[in-house]
């Protein structure tokens, strides 16, 4: 009885020590894909037999490959269609490779359980792929500080999980979709900066209420008045640099916004006096075609005379006082 009871328990023992050590392996299949990987990136790091104890690889309980992040390291090539192979992979993060170059792959589209795809601040080019509507659990998308050229897809609309898209730094040109006016999900910051969109935005985006909306640095025009409203959550509004046109003097901010710039459009009308109730920590109106006296109280007066600047006849602290006569800007 001794006996099986000895050999009942190396049993045991053996088969507990079998599983502890198969947790410590990833899946051969993603380890395998993970070596075309680095191969076709040139690095060459030292490695452990066990893939999910590598340097920026993530692995579930169940071994399988469900986060890689390579950044800050000389890489060179364009980004391998291998990473499709990854079929558990929900973080893809490759960023900060300025020799990373070449299209977004499209076997990206592949990764049907991908959350987060971060590719910024590369030499990507291309467009950005229209493939990605087709990945219904992605949440987050930064594509920022690379090449990428022509149009934004409006499908991005259609995924019902996004909540922040980042598109700024780049040669995107056309339109913002009218389709970005009816995002499926809870979309909380929208950052389009820096790119060359033109045309007017659709009058559909004041339904949504952004925590962070930035189309600064474009060739927008028109009529912007809708993003904002009293009623609104947003906290940073960036529409700077643009071609906008609208009257601001009903326009009213909501109260939990702490960053509004509007600098360098065609802005009439004057500084709504709703404006100082406003905790500002960042506040620009200068160059365009504002007039009357800046509202006193609140912030209004704690930011110097830059953030007005340039208008068409502004006055009252930290200008000039409205009884003085001033000499004003020459518009064309």
């Amino acid at each position: 009885m001794c006996g099986k009871t000895t050999t009942l328990l190396l049993v045991l023992f053996t088969l507990l020590l079998t599983t502890s050590l198969s947790k410590d392996l990833c899946h051969k299949d993603d380890k395998n894909t993970l070596l075309k990987i680095l191969k076709a990136m040139n690095i060459s790091w030292v490695l452990e037999d066990d893939c999910c104890t590598w340097y920026s690889v993530d692995c579930d309980n169940a071994n399988r490959v469900i986060s890689l992040a390579i950044s800050n390291i000389d890489v060179s090539g364009q980004i391998p269609p291998e990473v499709g192979d990854l079929p558990y992979l929900q973080y893809l993060t490759l960023r900060k490779l300025p020799n990373l170059t070449g299209e977004i792959p499209p076997t990206i589209a592949k990764l049907k359980y991908l959350k987060f795809l971060w590719l910024s601040w590369n030499n990507l080019t291309g467009p950005v792929p229209e493939f990605l509507s087709q990945l219904k659990n992605l949440e987050y998308i930064n594509l920022s500080f690379n090449k990428l050229s022509g149009s934004i897809p409006g499908s991005l609309s259609l995924l019902p999980n996004l909540t922040a898209l980042e598109l700024s730094r780049n040669k995107l040109t056309g339109t913002i979709p009218e389709s970005f006016g009816s995002f499926k999900g809870d979309v909380y910051g929208i950052y389009l900066s820096h790119n060359q969109l033109s045309g007017s935005i659709p009058k559909s985006l004041g339904n949504l209420d952004f925590n962070t909306i930035d189309l600064s640095r474009n060739k927008l025009e028109g009529d912007a008045s809708m993003l904002f409203g009293a009623k609104k959550k947003t906290w940073h509004i960036d529409l700077s640099r643009n071609m906008f046109q609208f009257d601001i003097s009903k326009v009213k901010v909501a109260k939990t916004v702490r960053f509004l710039d509007l600098n360098h459009n065609s802005l009439t009308g004057s500084i709504p006096d709703q404006w100082t109730q406003l905790d500002l920590q960042t506040f620009n109106v200068s160059y365009n075609r504002l007039c009357g006296r800046i509202p006193q109280g609140g912030d209004l007066q704690s930011f110097d005379a830059y953030a007005y600047l340039h208008n068409k006849c502004l006055c009252g602290a930290p200008l000039p006082s409205c009884n003085v006569k001033i000499k004003q800007p020459i518009f064309i």
